[in-house]
């Protein structure tokens, strides 16, 4: 036999139950291919069948539970089903935004792992005709103490600013948080945001029979075979040995990608349109084909390929990077083959569509691979695993626990905790303001990012959140608090909270404890979605995030975005002027559970902690519209929404933005004279000490002018809101009153705030 002959024959030689086994199709899933191809497939379907069917592609344990999301309100446009969630923010123009994983990859091979996770989620974005104007990213790593955690970090944020930095699109948000329970599993999700005009979006569905497939952008490689399938898979130790299936990015070629996918957009010349990203050429083509409702035939050997040999099995499952898949309009080869080669970028018809509702892909002249398209895609199996209801966590007695002799120790401690502390040291790496529309960044420990509708006077502000110690603690109630604080950072900055894109990141959703918690999360964000309008337009699902049956803590990140219509009415945490008080809005009743408090100054853990707090939506809708509005009239100088660590850590964090210092006021009903007016000032529980560190939500604190505090008492009085006088801005130190034994400067402040992590890095 020739070689050829020889590929031939391995390609197409019938497979078995056990070689499925090998691609992770278990026994039910291989009689469920066998019945829906009516015969064994050969290696070629077998692989495409393993993609299709991952977890990662095919949201087989989570499908039934998403359609809980609510998609739908009055902006949004496109919600999930397409590359990206589409939302109106009117004057005919689109914000096109999205989230995904890049989990498993990153901790294998950081650098890359990172870089094309940034690269595939700008893909989605521009793959709609958007042009991407902002990037975050929400980073979990493993305990400091861990001796891979630092040079994961150092992989991994490198590979985030190296990327995003190249291809000119600001890193504007985003958060970072490390745990043990990240140790052996650490997170890398990446969002972006792009704008477009709504009459310009472009869909992966759409395509007719009888039109040309269009590939363009790098060739294909042998780098991120099965990645897809890896992606859905538990890690054991030794897995560094899977650094093969971890791609390799490029991003100025994904820059040019960008401009050339732009630019043909302008000529009318696309049908459909999809990125080649998990699952490569076999999502891309299988996506655009199901949502046609018809077939594909490709002739691999058109495909450019920069390796030798490549066989139809490699091909279909490579997961090269910066590469996309078009079906355009008849006759428009020509226009389009000049774009690409303008930008020196490899575009080439491969194949055509069909009306069999059948993938034929042939080599060397052979058909390697005949199968129907629905089974790959809306028919793939879609189970209802068995659950468990998570236990409930006993409450948390703080009086079991002696009050601190110095509340200037605890915050200094709390400040400096790894969670807490500036992340200056990562997002100094990234470029925050290329394009020059970048407002204010949410990286310096503000609430959200605002960047500039360019060339108008609107913006959007864009936010990530997640607090993983709150799901753990109570999956339903913490799943709220995940969407509540997201709409809490866009409302602190003067947004108007439109839409959310989510990644689900969660361990072995076949053990049933697992399971319990990803359907009790999904509720429970579904829950706050409903009652705060705030649909989920676009998201991704990671699962099996465990190494050695040890799972992750359980991690729904949120990705919100709010439309701001005049960017001079907005608000920051650093606009605080000396003299201003800063008022507390919203109710404390006092919960520490599962706080910052107890985690880092008590130090517990676990059942320990208790609960978290719970999520009262109606008032988190009435104090956010209610800030909103303080923010359009212009009676506060500074917002922060106050989240870890409670009043004490906002307050800090606004003295720091604002380099003036502060006087807590920490006594009950203390009465001062400011202007002629007398005001109260301090808490309202009646216990001085746990005030400062509660976690309640819907709460905020505002900086108002002496000069506008009647006026601003009077919008509080008309709208019946819980609000109290908590301190006033000015020095150069944070005061606690007798609660510390000396007042803390700022530069202490900072230099715990800000030293922990260059400490952490350099191994000091």
């Amino acid at each position: 036999m020739t070689d050829t002959s020889a590929i031939l024959a391995h390609l197409k030689a019938e497979q078995t139950e056990t070689d499925a086994a090998g691609h992770g199709i278990n026994a039910e899933e291989w009689d469920r291919l066998v019945t829906r191809l009516g015969r064994n497939p050969n290696l070629v379907e077998l692989g495409i069948y393993s993609v299709m069917w991952s977890e990662h592609c095919s949201y087989k344990s989570s499908r039934r539970h998403l359609s809980k999301f609510p998609t739908k309100n009055d902006r949004v446009i496109q919600g999930p089903g397409e590359n990206a969630g589409v939302i109106d923010i009117g004057d005919g123009q689109a914000a096109i935004f999205k989230m995904e994983s890049h989990n498993h990859p990153s901790y294998i091979e950081p650098y890359q792992g990172a870089a094309t996770g940034v690269g595939g989620i700008l893909r989605d974005v521009f793959t709609m005709g958007a042009r991407p104007i902002a990037l975050v990213n929400a980073l979990r790593f493993g305990s400091p103490d861990h001796p891979k955690t630092r040079s994961l970090v150092a992989g991994v944020v490198s590979g985030i600013g190296g990327y995003g930095n190249c291809v000119g699109v600001p890193t504007v948000a985003g958060e970072t948080q490390f745990d043990e329970g990240y140790n052996g599993n650490i997170l890398v999700n990446a969002m972006a945001v792009g704008l477009a005009d709504q009459d310009k979006i472009f869909y992966a569905r759409g395509a007719t029979p009888g039109n040309p497939i269009f590939y363009v952008g790098s060739k294909t490689g042998r780098d991120g075979i099965h990645g897809a399938t890896m992606a859905s898979a538990e890690f054991s130790e030794g897995d560094e040995e899977k650094r093969p299936t971890v791609q390799v990015g490029d991003p100025f070629t994904e820059k040019l990608l960008i401009e050339a996918c732009l630019e043909l957009m302008a000529t009318d010349a696309i049908q459909a349109i999809q990125d080649m990203g998990a699952a490569g050429l076999t999502s891309s083509s299988v996506e655009m084909a199901d949502k046609g409702g018809i077939g594909i035939e490709m002739d691999l050997d058109k495909v450019p390929q920069r390796e030798e040999g490549m066989t139809a099995y490699e091909i279909m499952l490579s997961e090269s990077q910066e590469r996309m898949l078009m079906v355009l309009k008849p006759g428009k080869e020509d226009v389009a083959k000049a774009i690409f080669d303008k930008y020196d970028l490899d575009a080439e018809v491969i194949g055509v569509t069909t009306d069999t509702g059948h993938m034929v892909l042939k080599q060397f002249g052979e058909v390697v691979c005949d199968i129907p398209v629905p089974p790959l895609a809306e028919d793939a199996p879609n189970y209802d695993r068995p659950w468990v209801e998570p236990r409930t966590r006993q409450a948390f007695d703080i009086s079991k626990y002696p009050e601190p002799e110095d509340y200037g120790e605890v915050l200094l401690k709390l400040m400096s905790s790894p969670d807490m502390a500036s992340k200056r040291w990562i997002w100094e790496q990234y470029d925050r303001h290329v394009m020059g529309d970048t407002i204010d960044s949410s990286q310096s420990m503000g609430d959200a990012a605002i960047v500039r509708i360019h060339g108008t006077n609107k913006a959007l502000a864009i936010c990530s959140d997640c607090n993983p110690h709150y799901v753990a603690a109570d999956p339903y109630e913490g799943g709220k608090a995940v969407v509540a604080e997201a709409y809490r950072n866009l409302s602190a900055v003067g947004a108007t909270p439109i839409a959310i894109t989510d990644n689900l990141n969660f361990g072995n959703p076949e053990k049933p404890a697992t399971m319990g918690y990803i359907v009790k999360a999904i509720e429970g964000m579904a829950e706050a979605c409903r009652v705060l309008d705030f649909p989920v337009v676009s998201g991704n699902v990671s699962l099996y995030n465990e190494t050695d049956g040890k799972a992750i803590p359980p991690t729904p990140v949120v990705g919100g975005v709010g439309l701001i219509e005049d960017v001079s009415k907005i608000a920051t945490l650093k606009g605080a002027q000396p003299g201003d008080v800063l008022i507390l809005i919203g109710e404390t009743k006092g919960h520490l559970g599962a706080s910052l408090y107890a985690r880092e100054w008590l130090g517990l853990k676990g059942e320990e902690l208790g609960p978290p707090p719970p999520v009262d939506l109606e008032k988190e809708m009435k104090n956010a519209a209610f800030v909103r509005k303080l923010i359009e009239e212009g009676l506060v100088n500074a917002v922060h929404d106050v989240s870890d660590g409670g009043i004490a850590c906002a307050a800090a964090e606004m003295a720091l933005g604002t380099a003036s210092g502060i006087h807590l006021i920490t006594q009950d009903h203390q009465i001062r004279e400011i202007d002629g007016n007398t005001y109260s000032f301090g808490g309202q529980s009646g216990e001085d000490w746990p005030d400062l560190f509660y976690e309640d939500l819907g709460r905020y604190v505002v900086a108002v002018s002496l000069g506008r505090l009647a006026e601003t008492w009077e919008a509080i009085s008309r709208d019946q809101i819980s609000a109290w006088n908590i301190g006033q801005f000015g020095g150069d130190a944070i005061i606690f009153d007798d609660l510390a034994k000396d007042a803390i400067s700022l530069t202490t402040l900072r230099e715990a705030h800000e030293g922990w992590l260059p400490r952490f890095m350099k191994g000091d």
